[in-house]
């Protein structure tokens, strides 16, 4: 960890160490004579001098607690007996020469333990790293990753091994801070030593945020930023937040808690003066990005920010749980309340742009309109975020709620009423774009069709088949159906009453010439038609062709069987039965690719025997 400038070196409030002695230490005092106590400042004075910074021993860059731990904790305990015998001799108020050498020895004991404090706060940084102490108290934040790589006995008793050493090393680190900081605070001396803590382990916050990525955020910066610049920050905020909250912030919140155990008060001033500013700024980044302008392209990383505020919520309220960190709390709520209101706003905005688009170009052949493929593509990634969209709009169930209920059932989630309701929404607009073909209405049911088609098959191939249910499919399935026998009635009926009906006697070779001239002129006008719609489902396509073919071909057959024969000896005959019933198959087939095919259909009699008849 790189060495504070003076300026900001914890250790230039030694200087200013009390010089006179008041404090009333913690432990109870027990009636001692004053020959005894000043026995004991005479015992402490070689052991504390000993060790005094400002000599020009060696002693002075050496660090008792780690090259001389036994050194160390004898030096706290001379300290703390030296403390009871300045407190015993200012008791009894009993003039003493004693006293103002314990007082100096004070002095030199504090300045020694200070340096030691800070000493090990400094050097020792890797041991206390967060993550170390935090894999101490809880084995929860032990990396799953890591485990399953080192699937080799030899690798996991290498790295169990080392984990063992830095722990250990943690654990003595943690063990001596705790007693430095003991003994300066039931000394008297507990504001300097928060002093040193507070500006050591803060640069060693700051630092660890800034390793992971996580800037100081400014709105007005963030504004300004485009849509990849403010999507790469989204990302990186989103890979840290998970290690800084549940492995910097827990562990800092662990060594804190164990250094200052003594005290709840003492604890929880310094964790949070640690902190505040780093958590503050971390939590405050989903504000900004909910207030920055709606689009829908942002929804789904405002999504992502919400889930993991929601996914981290309980390590926050555990780590945060005091009064004096009561706002850091309050930031992380905040940001995902805003996150919350942003996504319902980019929701309803979706919503009403749908039921507000006024496009008047009809979709080509029938085909799927656009705005149906970017708002099922919109729909469809919803889907995958569902478990954190029902969180967000379960206060807000559509306005609605009972038609979609009817196709999904009352149990289903939040998210899945939601995400049914847009598509009614979208299902209601169609039906309105359905009106631009209302100069053919069967190309309006074609047109239905097709869209409710695209609908269902991408529902089926993506996350919302299980969100919607097989009750959505089934209704709507129905509903895909009825659309196309609707299309086939209308647009198939001038063909059809162009044929004599099955129950009527038989008709005269005048009335079967004008059938054949009405077939022929009724087949055309649907087939020119129908070759420029489209249907871009290869199924849905083949359906509905196997579907007309089945109705048509066999009526005509027996038609054409029964008069063909009677009109044998028409010259006019190649004309009249242009048609032989298996050339229908072969025209049907050329329909439904939206590209109209230009046919002689006067130049032969007989397509199926001679398909050259069909220029393309």
């Amino acid at each position: 960890m790189p060495t504070p400038s003076s300026s900001s070196n914890p250790l230039s409030s030694i200087s200013s160490f009390p010089s006179s002695y008041t404090h009333t230490p913690s432990y109870p005092i027990h009636t001692f004579s004053k020959s005894m106590m000043e026995a004991k400042i005479e015992s402490a004075e070689p052991i504390i001098t000993r060790w005094e910074l400002n000599s020009f021993s060696y002693t002075k860059d050496l660090s008792l607690f780690n090259h001389m731990r036994k050194e160390g904790q004898e030096l706290l305990k001379s300290v703390k007996d030296l403390c009871r015998a300045m407190h015993f001799l200012v008791s009894e108020n009993s003039p003493s020469d004693k006293l103002a050498l314990a007082q100096t020895l004070m002095q030199i004991a504090m300045k020694r333990v200070a340096y030691e404090f800070y000493w090990i706060l400094s050097k020792h940084c890797d041991q206390l790293d967060p993550g170390s102490v935090a894999g101490q108290s809880s084995n929860e934040l032990r990396n799953s990753d890591e485990e399953e790589e080192a699937s080799e006995d030899k690798n996991k008793l290498k790295r169990a091994s080392e984990t063992t050493e830095v722990e250990s090393a943690s654990q003595f680190a943690m063990s001596d801070l705790k007693a430095i900081a003991d003994c300066m605070i039931s000394s008297g001396y507990g504001k300097e030593c928060i002093k040193i803590y507070k500006l050591s382990r803060k640069s060693v916050v700051d630092e660890r945020l800034y390793q992971l990525g996580i800037e100081k955020f400014k709105a007005s910066r963030i504004q300004k930023l485009n849509w990849e610049e403010l999507e790469q920050m989204m990302k990186n905020w989103l890979s840290a937040v998970k290690i800084v909250v549940k492995t910097l912030f827990s562990g800092e919140k662990a060594l804190c808690h164990c250094v200052f155990s003594a005290s709840d008060m003492i604890k929880e001033s310094c964790f949070c003066h640690i902190m505040e500013e780093g958590a503050m700024n971390l939590f405050r980044f989903p504000e900004i990005i909910a207030k920055s302008k709606k689009s829908q392209e942002k929804i789904f990383r405002q999504l992502e920010l919400h889930e993991a505020l929601t996914d981290l919520w309980p390590e926050i309220e555990m780590i945060f749980n005091s009064d004096s960190t009561s706002a850091i709390k309050l930031q992380a709520l905040s940001s995902k309340q805003k996150l919350g209101d942003s996504i319902r706003t980019i929701l309803s905005d979706f919503e009403s742009r749908i039921q507000k688009d006024s496009s008047k170009t009809p979709a080509i052949g029938g085909g799927i309109y656009p705005l149906t493929e970017s708002a099922m593509s919109f729909i469809c990634s919803l889907g995958d975020y569902s478990r954190i969209l029902s969180e967000i709009v379960a206060e807000y169930p559509p306005r609605n709620s009972t038609v979609t209920e009817t196709c999904i059932g009352g149990s289903a989630s939040p998210a899945s009423f939601h995400l049914a309701w847009l598509i009614l929404v979208l299902l209601c607009k169609l039906d309105c774009k359905a009106e631009t073909h209302r100069k053919d209405v069967a190309l309006s049911y074609l047109f239905l069709a097709n869209n409710l088609s695209f609908i269902i098959e991408k529902v089926k191939t993506s996350q919302l088949k299980d969100l919607l249910g097989d009750g959505w499919l089934s209704v709507h399935t129905k509903k895909l159906k009825q659309y196309v026998l609707n299309y086939e009635t209308i647009a198939w009926t001038k063909v059809f009453s162009s044929l004599p009906e099955k129950s009527s006697s038989a008709i005269t070779p005048e009335a079967a010439m004008e059938c054949f001239q009405r077939f022929n002129a009724a087949f055309e006008e649907a087939y020119m038609k129908q070759t420029s719609w489209i249907v871009p489902d290869g199924k849905l396509r083949d359906e509905l062709r196997v579907s007309i073919a089945e109705k048509l071909v066999p009526e005509y057959r027996e038609f054409f069987d029964t008069y063909v024969v009677m009109l044998n000896g028409n010259r006019n005959l190649k004309v009249l039965a242009r048609f032989e019933p298996d050339d229908l198959g072969n025209y049907l087939s050329d329909m439904f690719h939206g590209a109209p095919i230009l046919v002689d259909f006067s130049s032969s009699s007989s397509c199926s025997k001679s398909p050259g008849c069909i220029l393309r």
